[in-house]
């Protein structure tokens, strides 16, 4: 790699290259550390027509030079001529580079996505510059705010007042424009924590909330609209909870018609079947009845008077066994007058319904 030193007049800078804001401050610091220093790092530089170079990068180094008033800087020469080739390596470069804002990035993704001289592919620059492809498409986002947000957009994390990081902005992009931008600028004056932020968007996507009222919350702060978002959630969770209640008792109510029914439905298939019932046991009854009485009747022997010497036998009998025999007699008598008088009560029972 050559380092040749080049007269900073015959060099232009590169206005179509992806960095273009240059802190005012931090290139005087640049300023002091090349006077003492020296410059540390060379640019690089690619020939054109005239005899003169344009910068690949190292922009900020040339424009500290410069003002510096040295004569020349040095160089690495470049004989690159693809223009893809070289805008990658111009946002590789920066990449590394303190100062690359988030918007600039943004930008050099957007123009490689979409001008006709490249029509990259985010799967494409993401092998190329090692990122991500959501990475890559994240940072495109920050292109649907408006140029007063986009001035607020600084690297990294921290929150500053008046300034926006990636992380605040991204839960706005979805949000419409007349929203997006508003909001923003009030995260940005009110120092609003992302946590916050999340949130707060979930109270302008919802649906429920009219159009109306979302442009009268825009006039809120930061911490008022955190407010009016617990509120909304406390009232949304409550509405939630009477929903449910009211659930389970159409679904209780449900339950028991549906058994009320069962029990109609059993109640009339069982009061159908009583008649047939009663009619099965009566028939059941008379046949065993008629059974009963066949057999009776076969076991009974045909009168027949007793002999005449069985009753002058039983007046010799002592007076206690003819005690004994009157009363097993006596229970002989009353047995069969109960068996005649069921058996009465049943032809009667059959003639009558005759």
């Amino acid at each position: 790699m050559n380092i040749v030193e080049i007269k900073i007049g015959l060099i232009d800078e590169d206005t179509d290259q992806p960095r273009y804001q240059f802190d005012e401050e931090a290139l005087q610091e640049l300023m002091n550390s090349i006077e003492e220093l020296g410059l540390l790092s060379p640019i690089k530089v690619r020939p054109i027509e005239g005899g003169r170079y344009k910068i690949i990068y190292g922009n900020r180094r040339y424009k500290a030079c410069k003002k510096l008033g040295r004569p020349t800087i040095p160089c690495i020469v470049s004989n690159a001529t693809d223009e893809l080739d070289i805008y990658l390596e111009q946002i590789a470069e920066n990449l590394t580079r303190e100062g690359f804002s988030p918007v600039e990035e943004a930008e050099a993704f957007h123009k490689l996505l979409n001008d006709a001289r490249f029509r990259s592919s985010t799967k494409f620059l993401s092998s190329k510059l090692g990122k991500t492809e959501a990475y890559i498409k994240n940072k495109c986002e920050l292109l649907k705010f408006g140029p007063a947000v986009k001035k607020l957009v600084v690297a990294g994390t921290e929150i500053r007042k008046d300034k926006l990081t990636e992380d605040q902005l991204l839960p706005l992009k979805d949000l419409p424009m007349e929203y997006r931008d508003a909001l923003a600028l009030t995260f940005a004056r009110d120092e609003t924590p992302v946590t916050d932020i999340k949130r707060i968007a979930k109270l302008f996507k919802d649906e429920s909330i009219s159009a109306g009222v979302k442009s009268k919350l825009l006039y809120k702060s930061g911490y008022e609209l955190l407010e009016t978002w617990a509120t909304f959630e406390h009232n949304r969770k409550e509405r939630a909870r009477q929903e449910a209640l009211k659930a389970e008792e159409a679904r209780r109510a449900e339950e028991e018609a549906k058994a009320m029914a069962e029990a109609g439905a059993e109640a009339e298939v069982n009061a159908e079947a009583e008649p047939q019932a009663a009619r099965t046991a009566a028939a059941t009854a008379e046949t065993s009845i008629e059974s009963k009485a066949r057999k009776l009747l076969a076991s009974l022997p045909a009168p027949a008077p007793l002999p005449a010497e069985a009753a002058s036998g039983l007046k010799a009998l002592p007076p206690e066994a003819a005690e004994r025999f009157v009363q097993n007699v006596d229970a002989l008598i009353e047995n069969l007058e109960k068996h005649l008088a069921e058996w009465r009560r049943i032809r009667e029972a059959v003639t009558s319904g005759t």
